[in-house]
């Protein structure tokens, strides 16, 4: 007797990008890893052929958006006063200050703020052009960048990175992703910040640690994320484009001050009472300072 195995029904993944086909939220909250299942809302939409689709977006998070911006109006975090938009020369010509704004974010990654304009301010000092950097060795690098985080690689990767905007790109910073993307040292997050600041453009959500910790926290992802370029592509799904600006300068400064990877200051956040990871923060905030 031939046994067959009875086949269940298919599972559609929950969508990243916002599609007809997709007219439920699909996570299974017993296999979720998120404590709270992931709140769910889809508004109304039609497209280009008069149908209606249904648009992923998690719930309350216009409140807590305002709660964020109502938080971070005193714009007293280390990123409004030390971040890439102040690290440049602003006498200096446009494209001296492309330059820098580039450089500024290339040592910003796994450092602090703090660090990473002092290390700005001694390569300034010191001129900080393309002519400049490629007119100095390695080590000499290294000791002006010093303490920034993987410095070594930093100053390798710099070098590199000049070399290329000189001979590839006629001595200015490349003008698009990517573009930006294909020098050494550079990512997504560099790429789209470096494409605001420097040239005024905005072609993403620039997704750092704060950022990506944070809407992991709220759950304003269709599901866990991993990686920060996975949750900027999953933001970008149903963030409306004209806030893209705004998310990683709030949301930055948030996680610098209260929204912290480590005892996050809960009991002082507004949406304490509107966050899905609040009670379980909270509670190993508490059980921490016990100790």
């Amino acid at each position: 007797m031939m046994l067959t195995r009875r086949t269940r029904a298919s599972r559609s993944p929950v969508p990243v990008k916002p599609t007809a086909a997709h007219l439920e939220e699909q996570v299974d909250p017993s296999k979720s890893r998120w404590r709270n299942r992931v709140t769910v809302r889809y508004e109304q939409h039609v497209d280009s052929e008069g149908n209606e689709t249904k648009c992923w977006e998690p719930l309350r998070w216009r409140e807590q958006l305002e709660n964020i911006q109502t938080m971070r109006q005193a714009k007293d975090a280390p990123v409004d006063t030390l971040g890439a938009e102040k690290c440049f020369d602003e006498k200096a010509p446009a494209q001296v200050k492309r330059y820098q704004v580039l450089i500024s974010l290339m040592l910003s990654s796994q450092t602090k703020d703090e660090v990473t304009a002092a290390a700005m301010r001694r390569l300034r000092e010191s001129c900080l052009t393309v002519e400049a950097i490629l007119g100095i060795d390695n080590v000499t690098l290294e000791k002006l960048i010093y303490p920034v985080g993987f410095w070594r690689n930093k100053a390798r990767h710099i070098k590199l990175a000049t070399a290329m905007i000189q001979d590839e790109y006629n001595g200015d910073i490349p003008d698009s992703v990517e573009g930006l993307i294909k020098l050494p040292g550079v990512g997504p997050k560099m790429a789209h910040l470096v494409m605001k600041i420097a040239w005024g453009k905005v072609t993403g959500i620039a997704v750092d640690t704060h950022v990506h910790r944070i809407c992991n926290r709220l759950h304003w992802l269709p599901k866990e994320s991993r990686n920060p370029e996975a949750t900027r592509l999953m933001l970008e799904a149903w963030v409306p484009r004209e806030l893209w600006c705004d998310v990683n300068w709030l949301l930055v400064g948030f996680g610098q001050q209260t929204c912290l990877p480590v005892a996050p200051c809960c009991a002082h956040c507004l949406n304490q009472n509107i966050c899905p990871s609040s009670s379980l923060l909270c509670s190993k905030s508490t059980k921490r300072h016990k100790k």
